[in-house]
C-alpha cells in the first residue's frame, strides 16, 4: 500500500508541475510548443527569449539540470538545442533556437546553468559558434588544430588532409624485414 500512496503522490506532483510548466510556457509570446509524449516537450523559441525561458524553467518549474546543448549546422543558419531535465516530474524540455550562420555568435547561458560553459566550449571548438560572456572559450580538445571548425557541413575532410599532410607510402623497417623473408601484406 505504501507504494500505491507514493505512486499517487508522484502523480499529484507531476500534475502540479505540469500545470506550472504549462503556465511558464504560455507566459512568453514567442514560443511554439509541441508535446512529443508525456515526458518530452519541444519548445521553439526566439534566440532573444531563450535566456528568459531558461530562467523561468529553472526558477519556477524545477528544471535544474541542463543535460546538454546540441548544435545543428543547417548550412545557412545554426540550430542550438538546450536539453533541460526536471528530476521532480521526469520531463525533458528541449528548447530550440536558430542563430545566423555568419557571424556565429550567441549569448552564453553560463550564469543560468554553469554546465553550459562546457557545452558552449565544445560547440565553439567543433562548429565555430562563439558564446559571448562564457568564461571557457579556449580550445579544449583540438589544442593543436589550426583548420576550420571540423563539424561544419562545409568542412571537406579529404581536402584538408591532402592540403595539410605530405602523403607517402608507409614502409616501416619491421614490414620491410617481413617482406624480405617472403611475407606479404594482406588487404
Amino acid at each position: 500500500m505504501v507504494w500505491d500512496q507514493d505512486k499517487e503522490a508522484t502523480k499529484d506532483n507531476y500534475a502540479s508541475q505540469t500545470i506550472v510548466l504549462d503556465q511558464i510556457l504560455h507566459e512568453l509570446d514567442t514560443l511554439n510548443i509541441e508535446q512529443k509524449n508525456n515526458q518530452r516537450f519541444r519548445v521553439d523559441v526566439s534566440a532573444e527569449a531563450l535566456p528568459a525561458l531558461l530562467s523561468l524553467l529553472k526558477g519556477r518549474a524545477g528544471y535544474t539540470q541542463l543535460s546538454a546543448i546540441s548544435c545543428v549546422d543547417w548550412e545557412d543558419e545554426f540550430e542550438l538545442v538546450y536539453h533541460l531535465w526536471s528530476y521532480e516530474t521526469k520531463v525533458l524540455v528541449s528548447a530550440h533556437i536558430r542563430i545566423q550562420y555568419t557571424p556565429a555568435v550567441y549569448v552564453s547561458v553560463y550564469d543560468i546553468y554553469t554546465p553550459a560553459g562546457f557545452f558552449e566550449r565544445d560547440i565553439y571548438e567543433m562548429y565555430g559558434v562563439y558564446f559571448e560572456g562564457s568564461p571557457m572559450m579556449e580550445k579544449f580538445i583540438l589544442t593543436e588544430w589550426h583548420g576550420p571548425a571540423p563539424m561544419l557541413k562545409s568542412f571537406d575532410t579529404l581536402k584538408y588532409v591532402n592540403d595539410m599532410f605530405n602523403w607517402q607510402e608507409y614502409q616501416p623497417d619491421w614490414l620491410k624485414e617481413i617482406q624480405a623473408k617472403g611475407g606479404k601484406v594482406v588487404s
